[in-house]
C-alpha cells in the first residue's frame, strides 16, 4: 500500500488532511494490542526531543540555532554514525524553553531545551520564495562517501538565510566494525545499512516536526549529497516508504516503523492522541554525481568504453571483456522496451522535425552504418548524443554568468577591461570553442567523495587524441579547497552545492579509504597492465565469482539480495513505493567515476513513473561539480518549490550581470574544440556521438570492468575480510565469463 506523505495540525498549524490519512487519523490509540501500543510508545518517547535534554548553540552571525547531535533510534549498533543534527533559521524560532513551561527562557548562547517555534515569521530567500516554520523545506543530506560510513556531526548553517531546515546525519559504511556480546568484533556496514540510517534519521526529524519540536514540513523533504552520498541521496528518494527496508529500520530502533504480530507493518505515530503515518522518504532530491545503479555499472561503463575507437584498453582481455559487455548491455536496454515521450526531454529523437511523439529507445548494431562507434547506434543513443549537445548549448548560452575568467586574443595576449566589458555572448562562446580563457569556478571538486579523479573536459586543459583531458584546471573546472569538497567552503556556503556536512566522514575527500578488504585493497585504475594480481588463472577468479555471486543471491538475514536492494531501478514507480515529485541529477560530464548511461536511464525511469525529472551532464565537470554559470541548489529547491507547490512563488533565475574587468591568469588553458564542434551556428552547435564517446573516455579513472578485487572501482555492497577479498557480486559479468570462458581465459593476465 502507497504510503501517503501528510501534514497535520500542530500548534495551530492548519492543512488539508488526505482522505485516507483521517481513516488513520480517527483510530483510537487503545484499539492497538496493550503491548504493541506500550512497545511503540517506549520508542515514541525516546525520540521525542522534549524528552532527550538536547542542547541547542545560536549562531548571532547565521542567525541559526543548530542541535547538538542526538540518537536518531533507540537501537543504534554504532552510537557516534546513527545520529542526526538539525539546524533551523533563528527567525523560526522565539527561543529555548528550558524548564518545560512552554515559554522562551533563553534567546542565544548554549542551551539546554525545547524550541519555542514562531510559527507567523517569514523568510525570504534569495530567490524571492517566502517559507514559515509550517511551510519550510528540510534538506538531508545523505553521506556514504564511497558507500562508506560518516559520523556524527553537527548540521551546518549553510541554509539558514534561504528559510530551509538543514539535517545532518552518520551512517554505518561498508568499512565499519562493532564489538558482539561476547567482544568479538566483526565488520558491518554492508548495504542496506548507510541508506537505512539516513531513513531513519529522515523518521526521527518528521515525527519531532509532527510533534511541534522542530520547524519544517515533513511534506518537503529533499535528499542531497554527492558521489556515493549522490548514490544515496537517489536511493533514498527512489525507495521511498518501500517495505523492502522495514525490518532493518525496526532493528535499529527507528521509529514510526513497527511489525505486527501478524507480520505486517505499522508505520504510524501517536501524535496527541491521533495516529499519523510517518513516512521514511522524499519530496525532492538533487543528486551530484549519483554513483548508482552499481548493479548496472559494469555493463554502462564498458558500452561507454566500447563506443570511443580510440580508447586505449591496458590489456587484450580488458578490450575483449568490454566488447562482450557492451554486447550484452545492447540486450539488456532492448529487454527493457524503453520508450519516452519526445516533449518530456525536449528532443526531436524520430528526426521528424517536430518534439511531440513517443519514442521507442532502442540500441542497434550495424558494422557498416555505425563503425566510427564500433557498430552501435539507434535511439537510445540519439538521447544519449542530444542530452550532451544539450548540455554544451546550455554552457555556451550562459557564459555571460562566467565570473573571474580571463580572455584571451588570438595572439595569446590577454584582453582588456574595456574588451572584456565590450564583450557579447558570441564573443565569449567563441573564445570558449577555441579554448582563448582560463579559470572559473564551474566544475568538479576533483578527487571529492568516492574517490574519482577529476578530469577537465573541453575547456579544461591540453589533451592529445581528441576532446578532453586529464589533469589542467580550464573554465570552470577549479578544485574545492583540499577538505572542503563535501563541506562548506572558506565563506561558510557549500561550494554553491546542497550537501554541507562536510565534517561527517574522515574519509568524504578523496581516496583515503581502504578498498579490497577491510585492512588492505588493490583497486585498479583505468590503463592497468594486470588483470588480477591475486588470481593466477582465469578459471581461478572464475570460481571466485560464483561462489561470491551464490552467496549474495542466497540473501542476507532477512532473505535480500543487497544488489537488488541497492538498485533504485527496482523501485522506482513500482506499486509500494511513493515516489518522489521531482529529482535532479549533476553528473559531471567529464567524470570517470560513473557512466552517463546510468543517470540516464534513471531519468528514464522517474519519468515513466511520473516523477518531474532532470539530468545535467555540466560540460567541464568533473566528479562532484558545483553548481554554475547562475545555478544554485537554493535556486533549484525554490524553483521546484513554486512549481509543485500551490500558490508558491514562480522562480527564475536572476538576470547575469556580465564581466567589467578581465581576470589576472596570464595563459590561456582551454582547449580548441572547434576542430570537433560544429560552430557554424552558435545558438545550435552540434557533434557526433563518436565525439562524444572521445569527450567522455577522457575522463575514465575507473577500471575496465571484470577485475578480481572489486567490479566497480571502490564502490562496492560489502567487504570481505583479513583473509577473503571483497565479495564479487556482479552477475553480468559473471555471465561473460561463463559465455565466454575459452576466449578469456587465454587472454586473461596475457600483457
Amino acid at each position: 500500500m502507497k504510503k501517503l506523505i501528510m501534514w497535520m495540525v500542530v500548534f495551530s498549524m492548519i492543512f488539508a488532511v488526505p482522505a485516507a490519512a483521517q481513516d488513520l487519523a480517527e483510530q483510537d490509540p487503545q484499539a492497538l494490542p496493550e503491548e504493541q501500543h506500550e512497545d511503540h510508545s517506549a520508542i515514541e518517547e525516546a525520540l521525542n526531543l522534549k524528552n532527550m535534554n538536547a542542547e541547542w548553540t545560536y549562531s548571532d552571525s547565521a542567525d541559526c540555532w543548530t542541535l547538538s547531535v542526538v540518537t536518531a533510534v533507540t537501537n543504534p549498533e554504532i552510537e557516534e554514525q546513527q545520529g542526526v543534527s538539525v539546524c533551523v533559521p533563528g527567525a523560526y524560532v522565539k527561543g529555548i524553553d528550558t524548564d518545560g513551561d512552554g515559554e522562551a527562557d533563553a534567546s542565544d548562547g548554549t542551551v539546554v531545551g525545547t524550541l519555542v517555534i514562531d510559527y507567523d515569521a517569514q523568510v525570504t530567500s534569495e530567490n524571492g520564495q517566502t517559507y514559515t516554520a509550517a511551510t519550510a523545506p528540510v534538506i538531508l543530506n545523505t553521506g556514504a562517501a564511497g558507500y562508506g560510513s560518516a559520523k556524527n556531526s553537527k548540521a551546518a548553517s549553510t541554509y539558514a538565510r534561504q528559510g530551509y531546515i538543514n539535517v545532518a546525519c552518520g551512517n554505518r559504511g561498508k568499512q565499519d566494525t562493532a564489538v558482539d556480546a561476547q567482544g568479538n568484533t566483526y565488520y558491518t556496514g554492508d548495504a542496506p545499512s548507510c541508506l537505512v540510517d539516513q531513513k531513519n534519521a529522515a523518521r526521527f526529524v518528521k515525527y519531532n516536526i509532527l510533534l511541534g519540536n522542530l520547524p519544517g514540513n515533513v511534506s518537503y523533504l529533499i535528499s542531497t549529497g554527492g558521489s556515493g552520498g549522490g548514490a544515496h541521496a537517489v536511493m533514498f528518494a527512489a525507495t521511498s516508504d518501500n517495505p523492502d527496508f522495514y525490518d532493518y529500520e525496526i532493528e535499529a530502533g527507528a521509529v514510526g516503523v513497527y511489525r505486527n504480530a501478524d507480520g505486517s507493518y505499522d508505520t504510524c505515530v501517536n501524535i496527541d492522541g491521533t495516529y499519523v503515518e510517518l513516512s521514511d522518504g522524499a519530496w525532492g532530491c538533487i543528486a551530484y554525481s549519483a554513483i548508482t545503479s552499481l548493479a548496472e555499472g559494469d555493463l554502462t561503463m564498458a558500452f561507454e568504453y566500447n563506443l570511443d575507437q580510440t580508447y586505449d584498453f591496458g590489456t587484450s582481455f580488458q578490450k575483449q571483456l568490454a566488447a562482450y559487455l557492451a554486447e550484452d548491455y545492447m540486450e539488456y536496454i532492448n529487454a527493457q522496451e524503453l520508450s519516452v515521450e519526445e516533449e518530456a526531454v525536449g528532443f526531436d529523437l524520430d528526426g521528424d522535425g517536430q518534439i511531440g511523439g513517443t519514442v521507442a529507445l532502442t540500441i542497434d548494431y550495424d558494422e557498416e552504418a555505425y563503425a566510427q562507434t564500433n557498430g552501435y547506434g539507434g535511439t537510445y543513443l540519439n538521447l544519449y548524443l542530444a542530452e550532451f549537445t544539450e548540455n554544451l548549448q546550455w554552457y555556451l548560452d550562459h557564459l555571460d554568468y562566467a565570473s573571474g575568467w580571463t580572455w584571451f586574443h588570438e595572439d595569446g595576449t590577454a584582453l582588456t577591461d574595456d574588451e572584456v566589458a565590450a564583450m557579447t555572448l558570441e564573443d565569449k562562446q567563441l573564445a570558449f570553442l577555441e579554448g582563448r580563457c582560463a579559470g572559473g569556478s564551474a566544475g568538479g571538486s576533483g578527487g571529492g567523495p568516492g574517490g574519482g579523479e577529476s578530469a577537465s573536459g573541453p575547456g579544461g586543459g591540453e589533451s592529445a587524441g581528441g576532446p578532453g583531458g586529464e589533469s589542467a584546471e580550464g573554465p570552470g573546472n577549479g578544485e574545492s579547497p583540499e577538505g572542503e569538497s563535501d563541506g562548506e567552503s572558506a565563506d561558510g556556503q557549500a561550494g554553491n552545492r546542497g550537501f554541507d556536512n562536510g565534517e561527517v566522514a574522515e574519509n568524504s575527500v578523496g581516496d583515503t579509504m581502504d578498498v579490497g578488504t577491510p585492512d588492505a585493497g588493490t583497486t585498479q585504475a583505468s590503463g592497468s597492465h594486470i588483470n588480477s594480481g591475486n588470481y593466477d588463472t582465469f578459471e581461478q577468479m572464475l570460481t571466485a565469482y560464483q561462489e561470491d555471486i551464490a552467496s549474495v543471491e542466497a540473501g542476507d538475514r532477512y532473505g535480500n539480495n543487497q544488489v537488488d536492494l541497492y538498485n533504485p531501478l527496482n523501485y522506482i514507480g513500482e506499486e509500494d513505493t511513493e515516489d518522489p515529485a521531482w529529482v535532479r541529477i549533476v553528473m559531471g560530464a567529464s567524470e570517470g567515476d560513473m557512466s552517463m548511461f546510468a543517470s540516464l536511464n534513471l531519468e528514464l525511469a522517474f519519468l515513466d513513473a511520473g516523477t518531474d525529472a532532470l539530468i545535467e551532464w555540466q560540460w567541464n565537470g568533473g566528479h562532484v561539480p558545483s553548481e554554475t554559470l547562475g545555478n544554485s541548489f537554493a535556486l533549484w529547491v525554490d524553483t521546484m518549490y513554486g512549481r509543485h507547490v500551490e500558490g508558491a512563488a514562480e522562480v527564475t533565475m536572476a538576470p547575469a550581470q556580465p564581466q567589467t574587468a578581465n581576470g589576472t591568469a596570464q595563459t590561456p588553458t582551454g582547449t580548441d574544440i572547434t576542430s570537433w564542434v560544429n560552430t557554424e551556428d552558435l545558438s545550435h552547435i552540434s557533434f557526433s556521438l563518436a565525439g562524444a564517446a572521445v569527450y567522455r573516455t577522457k575522463g575514465v579513472s575507473k577500471a575496465i570492468p571484470g577485475f578480481d578485487v572489486i567490479d566497480y572501482g571502490q564502490e562496492d555492497y560489502v567487504f570481505g575480510n583479513t583473509q577473503v577479498d571483497a565479495r564479487h557480486w556482479d552477475a553480468y559479468v559473471l555471465r561473460a565469463f561463463e559465455e565466454h570462458a575459452e576466449v578469456l581465459s587465454e587472454l586473461f593476465n596475457a600483457e
